[in-house]
């Protein structure tokens, strides 16, 4: 993996792991727990480190090493790890990072069970979050001496809520801040999070980055001191990613550009679409002009993504007619697949929140996630219209 590019096509097409003494062209999958010594000092070099080897795959493993290298490069970090799935990653990075009683301010509009982790796990370690609003700017006032880390998602799930990177950026190194992004929804393709200041970006890869609803995955990448902290905490707490799931994750990333284009292309005509819908009441897609963040989006993104969430008229009932009269698109909790996926927020990903709790993040009654597949755009729209209709 010495070569270096520039362009992200060619770095996640050409980041490879050393071949072998077979010369395979594409890297073969190692699943194997453990690796071999050559003799007691080789062994006892490599625990203490002296030496870069792979010991024990839940420490590393060739196929992990290269999935996480690829994201190294494609975030502009300075290094990563990876993890069994995006939650692992998110617990992980907290964990190695935290102590108890420090503080969390992080954004509302945060995953399910990001929510739980802050409201239901930290507080028994003494970990308290504050949470602001997506449209808020002054956050002085929620600053406390034990604040150590700002947490949000940009776009937020599933509200498609935009916010301002390097606004936030600013405030966090003001306040010596650890700064942490999940960039799911935009893939490094779409949006690098840390030249805008981010300390540490984190990726479900189960996502757009797997791309087609096959394996679980999670990474960290950034700030190679914080990188540190949180492997010393995977080593020893085992959220270790499989094997054959990076070696799947690694080659998904060779496809990622492609397949996000189309997505953005396909989702930004969803979007159009619905806007003239008379049974949708509104819609929230990044690149839409009617978006109230669309100059902040366009400034830090180079697409829109591929959800869009949408709220039909009529509140609950409806949105259950309407997704009860879908044909072609999968009723799934999972996105960033090639198929599309209409969701119901309030009632799966987003249940074991307050109905007060999911208002305050614009997760209504009749709100609908969209993630838009690659399916010919005529097929997507046509069920789409006719569940309406």
């Amino acid at each position: 993996m010495e070569k270096q590019y520039s362009n992200f096509e060619t770095i996640a097409v050409r980041t490879q792991s050393e071949r072998s003494h077979f010369d395979e062209h594409s890297t073969p999958l190692y699943l194997t727990s453990s690796f071999v010594f050559e003799d007691a000092e080789d062994m006892r070099a490599s625990f203490a480190e002296e030496k870069q080897k792979n010991l024990y795959s839940r420490f590393s493993n060739p196929n992990v090493n290269e999935f996480t290298e690829k994201m190294v490069k494609l975030e502009g970090a300075e290094d990563g790890h990876s993890f069994a799935t995006g939650m692992a990653a998110i617990f992980s990075t907290f964990g190695a990072l935290l102590s108890s009683g420090d503080h969390i301010l992080s954004c509302r509009s945060v995953f399910g069970s990001t929510h739980t982790l802050f409201t239901k796990y930290f507080p028994k370690w003494n970990i308290e979050t504050t949470y602001f609003e997506a449209n808020e700017t002054d956050l002085e006032k929620y600053l406390k001496p034990e604040t150590k880390i700002l947490y949000i998602e940009t776009p937020t799930n599933p509200a498609i809520e935009v916010l301002d990177l390097e606004l936030l950026g600013k405030f966090a190194k003001k306040h010596d801040l650890i700064f942490i992004v999940d960039n799911c929804f935009a893939t490094p393709y779409l949006q690098q999070p840390i030249k805008f200041g981010a300390d540490l970006v984190i990726h479900s890869a189960t996502k757009l980055i797997d791309g087609q609803g096959r394996v679980l995955g999670g990474v960290t990448v950034g700030k190679k001191e914080l990188i540190r902290e949180i492997y010393l905490f995977a080593r020893n707490t085992g959220p270790a990613m499989s094997p054959f799931n990076a070696w799947v994750l690694s080659k998904s990333l060779e496809t990622l550009a492609v397949r996000v284009d189309k997505h953005c292309e396909n989702a930004l005509k969803v979007a159009k679409f619905l806007e003239t819908h008379p049974n949708v009441s509104l819609v929230k897609y990044p690149f839409l002009k009617s978006h109230p963040s669309y100059e902040t989006a366009k400034n830090q993104m180079k697409a829109g993504g591929n959800i869009v969430a949408f709220e039909v008229k009529g509140g609950i009932e409806a949105g259950r007619n309407f997704l009860n009269k879908i044909k072609m698109c999968s009723l799934s909790a999972n996105l960033g697949d090639t198929r599309t996926i209409v969701t119901h927020p309030a009632s799966t990903t987003h249940s074991k929140l307050s109905e007060q709790e999911r208002n305050q993040v614009g997760i209504t009654a009749g709100l609908v996630r969209c993630s838009v597949g690659l399916e010919h755009i005529d097929d997507i729209i046509n069920d789409l219209k006719q569940a309406f209709d």
